[in-house]
Order: C-alpha cells, then sequence, then structure tokens
C-alpha cells in the first residue's frame, strides 16, 4: 500500500503572518502520518518560521524549488543544503509555471532531483501537458519524456522513494480538471514509463499525485483510482479549513 501525499502549493502567495497563522490553524489538527502525509510548499520566505512551527507535529514542509549546487555564485537562488540544513523535508520542482516562465528544462529538473536527494530531502518531481499537446493525443509521449528526462541516472531506491506530481497545465488554476478517469490514465502512463526504466517493483513504490483544480468536493473521486496516490493542491491548499478538509477527505 503506497501512503496517501496531500501537498498545498502556495505558489506566491500569503505573507510571512498569514503563512505563520495557517501552520498555527492546522499543525495539531491534521491526520496521524500513519494514515496520509501532510505537506505545506511555502515560498523560501516562510520556510524558516514554518519548519520551527511544524516541529514535533506530523506537518512537514515544502519549499517550491531549490538550485542544483549546493553553494556557489548563483546570486539570488536557494541552496538545497540550506534547506536540509533548515529542516526542509520536501522540495518542488520542474512544476509547469517554472518550466514556462523561468525555461527550466528536464535536465534541470534531473539535476535538481540528484541535490535533493543528495541532501536527505524528497524530490516531488512534477510533470504535465499543454492543452494542445492533450487534444493532439501525445500526452504519453510527452509525459514518458519528461519522466525519463527528469530521473535520468537515478538509481531504483531513490526512484522508488521520491513523489512525481502530474499537473495539466490546462487544468492549473484554470477551474478546469481532467476527470478521475483521465486523471488515473495518466498517471497510469508515469507508473508505467517507470516500470520500463527500472523496473515493476520500482513502479509500485513510487507516489503519484495528480494536481489542477482539486478540492475537498472532488479529491475522493480522484483518491479511489490505482494510481492516483495523492494530490499537489494550489488555491484549496490556501486555507486552512480547506486544507484540513482535504486531509479528512483521504486518511
Amino acid at each position: 500500500m503506497r501512503k496517501p501525499i496531500i501537498a498545498g502549493n502556495w505558489k506566491m502567495n500569503k505573507t510571512v503572518s498569514e503563512a505563520n497563522a495557517f501552520a498555527e490553524a492546522v499543525k495539531n489538527n491534521i491526520p496521524s502520518n500513519d494514515k496520509v502525509d501532510s505537506v505545506i510548499g511555502s515560498s523560501a520566505l516562510f520556510l524558516t518560521d514554518l519548519v520551527n512551527i511544524a516541529k514535533g507535529t506530523d506537518l512537514k514542509i515544502s519549499a517550491q524549488n531549490c538550485y542544483f549546487e549546493n553553494s556557489g555564485a548563483f546570486t539570488g537562488e536557494t541552496s538545497p543544503a540550506a534547506l536540509a540544513d533548515l529542516g526542509v523535508n520536501y522540495v518542488i520542482i520542474g512544476h509547469s509555471e517554472r518550466r514556462e516562465y523561468f525555461h527550466e528544462t528536464d535536465e534541470d529538473v534531473n539535476k535538481k532531483a540528484k541535490a535533493i536527494i543528495a541532501n536527505n530531502m524528497t524530490p516531488i518531481l512534477c510533470c504535465g501537458e499543454t492543452l494542445e499537446t492533450y487534444e493532439a493525443g501525445k500526452t504519453a509521449e510527452w509525459i514518458e519524456g519528461q519522466i525519463k528526462g527528469g530521473l535520468a541516472d537515478l538509481t531504483d531506491e531513490q526512484v522508488s522513494n521520491l513523489v512525481i506530481a502530474y499537473e495539466p497545465i490546462w487544468a492549473i488554476g484554470t477551474g478546469k480538471s481532467a476527470d478521475a478517469n483521465i486523471a488515473d490514465e495518466i498517471c497510469g502512463v508515469v507508473r508505467q514509463t517507470v516500470a520500463k526504466l527500472y523496473n515493476d517493483t520500482v513502479a509500485s513504490k513510487v507516489r503519484i499525485q495528480y494536481g489542477g483544480s482539486v478540492k475537498p468536493e472532488n479529491i475522493k473521486e480522484y483518491m479511489a483510482k490505482e494510481n492516483v496516490d495523492g494530490a499537489l493542491v494550489g488555491g484549496a491548499s490556501l486555507e486552512a479549513d480547506s486544507f484540513l478538509a482535504l486531509l479528512e477527505a483521504v486518511k
């Protein structure tokens, strides 16, 4: 059995005080981590406070990005070694917004995955296609390419322990969502690709999230599917009550 993982991706939202208030509101109200992994993905500005607030609870903290070197002349970037030292648990990489707006490549994502793993954190590696790709019937081909590039040279054990998030770009922040059957089909493509690259055992262990207009009202439909192990949630993760409702729905 793969343990569900619900990760809120706050993107560039909230102030420090708002982030802290959210964490204080949810930290003692989330389900036990033997039921579900509960993760907040925040701006780097908030991470120190959030890690401290979450200490001693089952709430886990994720960065939204990092660089692939631990140190150096990389002005404005965030060191994975520094994140690990802070106590961050996860790092989101390869999000479609990073790929589109900041021109990140599969090679960049792969380097980041290796750096995150080397620093004993867990990557949440995102993949997803545009509406044009989906309507052209090329989703499987596109996703396979992103997974192959993102996982290049990782070991069986490393891949078994990371998280992959499938987010169709056309369903992020649009109010549209791939229905549960589509989500399961493409998460299945992800799992099949991992099986081809590694083996069935690794594919059976890797956790795959769906993301794209997930909310408390529809999350059970997704979680009932064989290949969907959780959700990477945007807007519905911004309010404490909504985030807690998502966790309650899948525990």
